[in-house]
């Protein structure tokens, strides 16, 4: 990237002309793993969301703790560009999931029960000052306008199995079609389906369509990927697997970065009357 008013010079060319034809979603969509302490346990998607000046890791609820497998890692290792003429080169940005007993991420729950997405907050003063990155906005968010048909493509960019661009540490994009009404409940709860083909580590993927013009990145942010689904009585030998998955509703986003409301102004108290004492 050149500063304003500034040509790139012969060598720096190739690497502004490949940069600028670089799709931001590839750099809002990034590689994460959870550690206990030192050990290495599992590995995730994730993605940015932006909200005025605050900056948020979104990904799967059960990325950062799921009880049913005993799964509490205590930290999170996130990979970021941090050199926007050198994509190759990376730096990790360890960010803790406690703080005083207390967890700093932030989850939420409806009429359904728990939902499987989360939001952490970024500290920007702990990012590279040569971080590159994007991230997605209220402005990406569906609205009353945005009509999504059965049968819709998407794309999901994440980190199947861990698997992705080594080199440039870029994730892989997989193709999928929405697979029941959009903006419906899918058995009641806050998710619809998508039918793709995804493994694990793609947990906390964004799932969008293209939306040029849109604010933020050219994107529709059409909800987070969270699992797939399998019928407990399929014959292995005769029948494939569904190849259907949970998608939440991403409207979840915007409550669980909702700024928190100002405590209100403690409201004075008159004195209590003092009695008179005779002596």
């Amino acid at each position: 990237m050149t500063d304003a008013g500034v040509l790139p010079t012969p060598a720096d060319a190739p690497v502004a002309a490949a940069m600028a034809a670089l799709d931001p979603l590839l750099l809002a969509t990034v590689h994460l793993a959870t550690f206990a302490g030192s050990h290495g346990l599992t590995t995730a998607s994730g993605f940015f969301f932006r909200r005025e000046r605050r900056l948020y890791l979104v990904s799967s609820r059960h990325v950062f703790i799921d009880d049913d497998s005993g799964h509490h890692p205590d930290r999170i290792e996130i990979e970021l560009h941090a050199d926007p003429g050198n994509l190759a080169n990376v730096t990790v940005l360890s960010v803790l999931l406690y703080r005083d007993g207390l967890a700093n991420w932030r989850q939420g729950a409806d009429d359904g029960g728990d939902i499987d997405v989360a939001v952490l907050e970024i500290d920007p003063t702990a990012l590279p000052e040569t971080v590159e990155l994007a991230a997605f906005t209220p402005g990406n968010l569906p609205g009353a306008s945005d009509v999504v048909p059965i049968g819709q493509p998407v794309l999901i960019p994440g980190f199947p199995l861990g698997f992705h661009d080594a080199l440039h540490h870029f994730p892989v994009v997989r193709q999928g079609v929405v697979a029941s009404p959009y903006g419906w409940r899918f058995q009641g709860q806050g998710w619809f389906l998508t039918d793709a083909r995804t493994h694990r580590g793609i947990s906390g993927a964004p799932v969008v369509v293209a939306a040029p013009g849109r604010q933020g990145l050219p994107w529709l942010l059409l909800g987070v990927h969270s699992t797939r689904f399998d019928m407990g009585g399929r014959d292995l030998l005769e029948d494939e697997s569904l190849g259907l998955n949970a998608t939440w509703y991403p409207d979840i986003i915007t409550t669980l970065t909702q700024p928190a409301a100002p405590a209100p102004p403690a409201t004075p108290t008159a004195p209590a009357p003092r009695k008179a004492s005779v002596g």
